[in-house]
């Protein structure tokens, strides 16, 4: 084949390719390297003109020069006509583009972690157990036994005779001790479940956070101590505090924290039933019956132990009037929560 006749198909093979041309990604610069590059077909016909004859190279050149202005003009014209169709779109690159919608932290979840961090800061640390436990944990080792009229105030969820969905995470507290020696110092934050009808202010399933410390020496004003910390930290520094005298079959002697209603300055108002006050938690000295079922001295060791419910604490916090929106989904209700 003439050196004529590979220039005619090298140009025939160009022109079929650049047609098909679209866009970038379809390789304008492959196409280049193809003809014009350093091996490329172009450069492969100028290494055949030592071959010719000297009468017939003068023309050859020309042609050979002639096809390579002629590909490179065209390969120019082609990435012109690309900048220009990238310049000028048929969509509108300076509307406004669809707003990207991100997620929110949950409230209970931003509560939680605050709550938690109040009491890092004081030396506990975190525990967990599982939400499915036995009644031994769940009741017994807490000093409720079966016929205990306290049970009759958690209706619970009973998978079998023996197993059932915890009513509170005290359960994590004795799990903890059957593995460790005093002194203790944990919270037990997780969610737990009563079979309890869903209201404005009741729901089958909710958020608890307990709290434990077991030592030497461990008194009842270190416990008020501590909480009244824990409310100015979470609520403001102006709150106050007062500790009503309560039962619970875990703690001896027993009380229940207010906190003056934020909402009025404890003035009165209808969250707080005119009283200027706000119930938040139960504590009080762990009962000496559940340091037997877990093996402690008690002439030894005396402990604290405090429990709360997360949702409840998010309603006063947030200002939120019915627990029901918590477990709603409702997009609107968590975008308020950054």
């Amino acid at each position: 084949m003439s050196i004529t006749e590979q220039i005619q198909n090298i140009r025939i093979e160009f022109n079929s390719e650049s047609s098909n041309f679209k866009s970038k990604n379809s390789g304008l610069e492959k196409i280049r390297i193809k003809y014009l590059g350093r091996k490329g077909l172009v450069a492969q016909l100028f290494q055949l003109m030592d071959s010719l004859d000297k009468n017939d190279r003068p023309k050859a050149g020309q042609m050979l020069n002639s096809l390579k202005i002629e590909l490179s003009e065209k390969i120019n014209n082609l990435e012109k006509s690309e900048k220009q169709i990238f310049l000028n779109p048929k969509e509108d690159y300076t509307l406004p583009g669809d707003p990207i919608t991100s997620g929110n932290i949950h409230p209970l979840t931003l509560l939680l972690e605050e709550i938690k961090s109040i009491f890092i800061r004081l030396g506990f640390s975190i525990a967990y157990s599982d939400e499915i436990d036995t009644d031994f944990y769940n009741f017994e080792a807490l000093n409720i036994p079966t016929h205990h009229p306290a049970r009759d105030m958690q209706d619970t969820f009973y998978i079998s005779e023996d197993i059932l969905l915890r009513t509170h995470t005290s359960n994590t507290q004795i799990h903890y001790m059957e593995k460790n020696k005093p002194p203790i110092r944990i919270i037990a934050p997780g969610r737990v479940f009563r079979n309890e009808d869903i209201s404005v202010r009741s729901y089958c399933l909710f958020h608890q956070i307990e709290g434990l410390y077991v030592d030497s020496g461990v008194t009842f004003s270190q416990l008020k101590g501590t909480l009244d910390f824990f409310a100015k930290e979470l609520f403001s520094k102006d709150v106050k505090t007062r500790f009503r005298p309560s039962y619970f079959p875990f703690t001896e002697p027993s009380a229940e924290m207010d906190v003056s209603c934020m909402f009025c300055s404890g003035n009165g108002c209808k969250i707080c039933k005119n009283s200027g006050w706000i119930e938040i938690l139960g504590c009080g000295m762990v009962d000496p019956e559940v340091f037997h079922c877990i093996n402690y001295d008690t002439e030894k060791w005396t402990g604290y132990a405090f429990g709360m419910g997360i949702e409840r604490m998010a309603m006063l916090k947030y200002g939120i009037e019915d627990i029901r929106l918590f477990y709603s989904g409702d997009v609107r209700f968590l975008k308020q929560f950054k």
